[in-house]
């Protein structure tokens, strides 16, 4: 049971960890814009995955405009992104142009019948239930719904140097657990084997007596 116990709470660890950094990471996604708009936008048990007010705006209220990129994918399906900077909050991508960031998207925007395709990268997930949407962090004109999205290597560095940091760690813990905590638990048993011996060979004697 004490197995089963520690293998999910591993296993809820580190989906956990995928999680966040699926969350977290840049991801770059080819698409067609097809509109770009302004919303109201009233925050609830959602707020948490938006991003904070503009710099240098009122960041107290609980509703503000959002802008928003509207697109379709090379596969057909329909893709909506907000357009928010993250200043120097989380994550740390010290976004401020979100302003720029529009105008670059809406003169970019095509129709069908002429198609330009760009690339946006973005953080973040896309909800319907939750009403939550991704962050764009950029975007750029590419040649084609075949353009390559590029290698990831931001994400590469980080994640080779998070699993280095958890190995470090892991190595140095199974050290100390070697050196300190297992001779400790083995004593502690040995101990515990020795009384529970000297108590049953009392509990022998006793039953002799009687």
């Amino acid at each position: 049971m004490l197995s089963l116990l520690r293998w999910a709470f591993w296993i809820t660890v580190w989906v956990l960890v995928a999680g966040f950094f699926h969350y977290t990471l840049p991801q770059t996604d080819i698409v067609r814009i097809t509109d770009t708009y302004e919303k109201r936008q009233d925050f609830g048990e959602n707020s948490i995955f938006w991003a904070q007010a503009d710099v240098g705006t009122d960041g107290t209220v609980l509703n503000r405009d959002v802008f928003f990129i509207q697109t379709r994918r090379v596969s057909g399906g329909v893709m909506v992104y907000r357009n928010e900077d993250t200043g120097w909050g989380w994550p740390p991508y010290f976004k401020f142009d979100t302003s720029n960031l529009q105008a670059e998207a809406g003169d970019l925007k095509s129709t069908e019948a002429a198609p330009r395709y760009v690339a946006i990268k973005h953080y973040g997930w896309r909800n319907e239930f939750l009403t939550i949407f991704p962050n764009a962090i950029s975007v750029r004109a590419v040649d084609g719904p075949d353009a390559s999205k590029g290698i990831p290597w931001l994400n590469i560095i980080i994640l080779t140097l998070f699993f280095a940091v958890v190995y470090g760690v892991w190595v140095r813990w199974r050290r100390f657990r070697k050196a300190r905590i297992d001779p400790t638990l083995e004593a502690i048993e040995d101990d515990f084997a020795e009384k529970t011996s000297a108590v049953s060979s009392w509990f022998g004697t006793w039953r002799k007596k009687k």
